[in-house]
């Protein structure tokens, strides 16, 4: 078979990891892509397509934009069954996203399955990937596509991240026995002595430096840097010291286009774009629940789709929420709590909710923060409701999990002055004062500084704002190099074997 040039038009692969964070913060960015004519493929594991599928309005939606975007799934070789929730639980996924999910990508593409055109869809010219799946720009640089790494996390975590080697080289990390968890750590450059051991990075807690999810996240940052691009859901009045390091110790061109689900509203030119892409029904019951509220009164509670927590924690946030005196909303998903002790909650608790408190499986999150009568969020500080909950002017209680969120708790509550962090604790006590202090004795000056900043937030996504402009010069340069693509690349027929050595 032989081979031919042509011009290629520009056709983006964006390629999540198989979780829910990670897969709504790219669909928007495919859907940001797709109103500036771009084609899209969306690549999903199988199980959390049909998820997506199933629980929301999705396929209703890319309707709008006919010809323009295609889904595909690749299997994340787990079971059908298996809970995708939880610190252990996200350790599977990464390594059986390694393992079974990296090869079949590569044979994918390869193969020309995904990558090469057909009647009505042009050949793949560049590779967004999310940037904890870095196998998929190692495919983009073998078949010399254009590729961008997709961080789903805030940039200073993402320079945390990075610094891990440094950490370790400095004797920082491992922690060794019973230490003291708020010494301060001196080696993430620009945050030296405001980091503390309990603001790292959940997985820097082990003790053991081999540890496969360390070993996983030092690999993956560190390999982010051979991509072409980075795009970070984030704003340059938000976290311009991390971007300006990443810019210039990491990638150059670094994207920041930020906050994504404001940007895709102002972008549909204010027509709603809310809450639509999670792997739960929402319970749109809440929202009418919430318009029988005074305005500000109600603390939303959610802690995302990810974190478990233990009967015990779960009655001592309940019993904290209650006694506070303020009305609440909570998320409570049926996967909320750990092992399998079915004892009943005790009937005087539940009374007492009975007229202040709202208990639902899943919340239309964006709309919910949104609403009048929401004053506070009390979150697990994962960076998707961060950056809603900045959006929507509403302070936080930040109590977070793993990973990426202890930064972020932290640069919530000491670097934004946009609410309390209680990492590390969980007590009814805790729980009743901090939300006494977010709702009535320092809401002023917690309210003053969301005001603000939900205003800088507002400004990067309108048109001449910092996020605004960085998305259009992203998508010129896609443009760009799928052009160059077509004058430098070698478009093969299926059947024709790929060098996945040349240059």
């Amino acid at each position: 078979m032989g081979c031919k040039k042509k011009v290629l038009a520009v056709h983006v692969l964006v390629f999540p990891f198989p979780a829910q964070s990670h897969v709504s913060s790219m669909l928007k960015f495919a859907e940001l892509l797709c109103l500036e004519n771009l084609k899209v493929t969306f690549l999903n594991s199988h199980y959390i397509h049909d998820r997506l599928f199933r629980c929301t309005d999705v396929e209703a939606r890319f309707a709008n934009y006919p010809g323009l975007i295609r889904f595909k799934t690749i299997p994340d070789g787990l079971p059908e069954d298996h809970p995708r929730c939880g610190h252990d639980r996200f350790r599977e996924m990464f390594e059986s996203t390694r393992a079974v999910t990296k090869p079949l990508f590569r044979e994918m593409m390869v193969s020309g399955e995904l990558s090469l055109g057909s009647s009505t869809w042009s050949p793949v010219t560049c590779i967004v990937a999310d940037g904890v799946m870095s196998f998929a720009i190692d495919v983009a640089k073998d078949i010399g596509i254009m590729s961008v790494a997709f961080r789903t996390i805030s940039a200073s975590c993402y320079r945390a991240y990075f610094s891990i080697p440094r950490l370790i080289e400095a004797g920082e990390l491992p922690f060794q026995g019973n230490v003291d968890m708020d010494m301060p750590i001196e080696h993430v450059p620009g945050m030296e002595g405001f980091l503390r051991r309990r603001d790292l990075p959940g997985f820097c807690r082990s003790s053991n430096l081999a540890d496969p999810i360390l070993q996983f996240v030092i690999s993956e940052s560190q390999h982010n840097a051979r991509a072409d691009a980075l795009i970070v859901n984030t704003f340059e009045d938000l976290e311009a010291p991390a971007l300006a390091h990443i810019r210039t110790h990491i990638i150059p061109n670094t994207y920041a286009i930020g906050p994504l689900h404001s940007h895709l509203q102002t972008r549909l030119g204010g027509k709603t774009a809310v809450s639509l892409y999670t792997l739960w029904e929402a319970d749109r019951n809440c929202l009418t629940w919430l318009d029988t509220q005074p305005s500000k009164s109600v603390v939303y509670v959610s802690f995302g789709s990810a974190v478990v927590m233990t009967r015990d924690q779960l009655l001592e946030f309940w019993y904290g929420l209650v006694n506070s005196k303020k009305r609440f909303l909570w998320v409570m998903r049926p996967d909320l709590v750990t092992g399998k002790d079915e004892t009943p909650i005790p009937a005087e608790l539940l009374e007492r909710t009975s007229g202040v408190g709202c208990l639902v499986d899943w919340a239309p999150q964006e709309e919910v923060l949104g609403h009048r009568a929401i004053g506070g969020f009390l979150t697990h500080s994962g960076w998707n409701s961060t950056l809603e909950s900045i959006v929507a002017g509403v302070p936080m209680i930040c109590w977070p999990y793993f990973a990426d969120q202890m930064v972020n708790s932290r640069f919530v509550s000491e670097a934004w002055k946009l609410g309390v962090d209680m990492k590390d604790l969980c007590n009814r006590g805790i729980v009743e004062k901090m939300v006494n202090d977010l709702m009535v004795e320092r809401r002023e000056e917690f309210v003053r500084s969301a005001d603000e900043m939900a205003r800088l937030a507002r400004e990067s996504v309108s048109r001449g704002g910092s996020s605004f402009c960085k998305l259009d010069r992203l998508i010129k340069d896609i443009r760009i190099n799928s052009q160059r693509a077509s004058k430098t690349s070698i478009i093969f027929d299926v059947n024709y074997p790929f060098n996945l050595n040349r240059s």
